[in-house]
């Protein structure tokens, strides 16, 4: 506490001097998309690599290597080892051993950032989604602390936000959200005391390096008609399972595929316009029609699980024939 006429200093920590109301997102979040958001993870990382100078998409080939994994699509993520060496970035698991806000600061006053796993119910820029509507995890990574005026500057989503009071409480766990005996976060450590700024051409060509290996990652067979089947066996629960559980098939199905499709489609027009005799328009144009028909066949089931009759047969036989150009394009025509 300040002493008789001395004045009370509000000590604000923070990585970078950013103010949410002039913040403007990457590309990615500002054009006309498809999908507005990806997921989380990768939403958070566009904009932290953006706010600090750097371009997200070249380390986003990791969108090209996704498969239907059996009950959904790959949760796609930013590769550690694509952050290290175009970007100089570590990322480590952390432990959070102490009071989650105590992490937080000692972690941004060493000027590095950390990805913490919150409940967006305390996120205001999730209103109308989540916000005070239910419990859901989610990342976000915090960048500002004013721990005097409570508030938390932070990333999620497509975009850079601020929270306070009673929110700022409940997403660190202070006070009566302390959720005791509760399981801790999953949290990591951002370092930057290592990052680095490749010339453009370096980057293209370690980014290239990156595209080689999620080409030679993608799945030996076609994807969609395994898609397609296990859409079939979950009609009869999507129709049981209404609205609310269609949106949550829906998100780690579609969601994920459209959105993966068209950030791949990003960074492959990224790339080509950066690499001499590069024809990749025929595969960007491909996981643009995925993630066109990914968001169409998220419409078309919408109105089954209001109890109409759907058939999507046709959407599915585009999506094969597309990844299939897809493939080719990345395998054969370029060797990748």
């Amino acid at each position: 506490m300040a002493g008789p006429g001395e004045e009370l200093v509000v000590a604000v920590t923070r990585v970078l001097d950013l103010d949410p109301a002039t913040y403007e997102p990457h590309l990615l979040h500002r054009s006309e998309r498809t999908w507005g958001e990806t997921n989380c993870y990768v939403d958070i990382w566009i904009e932290v690599l953006h706010a600090l100078g750097l371009e997200p998409l070249a380390a986003s080939a990791f969108a090209l290597a996704t498969d239907f994994e059996g009950d959904q699509w790959t949760f796609f993520k930013f590769r550690p080892e694509d952050l290290r060496e175009l970007y100089g970035i570590r990322v480590f698991e952390m432990n959070p051993w102490r009071p989650l806000v105590d992490h937080v600061v000692e972690h941004l006053s060493s000027g590095r950032l950390i990805t913490v796993e919150v409940d967006s119910w305390y996120l205001p820029d999730t209103a109308g989604v989540s916000y005070r509507i239910e419990h859901t995890k989610t990342t976000i990574v915090p960048n500002a602390i004013d721990l005097q005026g409570r508030r938390l500057g932070y990333f999620h989503g497509p975009s850079y936000f601020e929270l306070e009071g009673e929110d700022f409480d409940g997403v660190l766990r202070l006070g009566d959200t302390a959720q005791v005996g509760a399981l801790p976060p999953y949290v990591e450590t951002v370092r930057l005391d290592g990052l680095i700024r490749l010339p453009a051409d370096e980057l293209v060509v370690a980014s290239r390096r990156s595209l080689q290996e999620q080409a030679a990652s993608l799945p030996a067979d076609n994807p969609m008609p395994r898609f397609q089947a296990r859409l079939d066996a979950d009609l009869p629960w999507l129709r049981a399972a209404g609205i609310d559980g269609f949106h949550q098939w829906a998100f780690g199905t579609f969601r994920q595929c459209g959105a993966s499709a068209e950030v791949g489609a990003a960074y492959l027009a990224w790339l080509q316009d950066r690499s001499d005799g590069t024809a990749l328009d025929d595969a960007i144009e491909s996981l643009r029609m995925i993630a066109a028909d990914c968001k169409s066949l998220e419409f078309a089931l919408a109105r089954l699980a209001r109890g109409r009759n759907v058939d999507v047969s046709a959407t599915f036989d585009n999506m094969a024939a597309s990844w299939a150009r897809v493939r080719e394009t990345l395998t054969e025509d370029h060797g990748l």
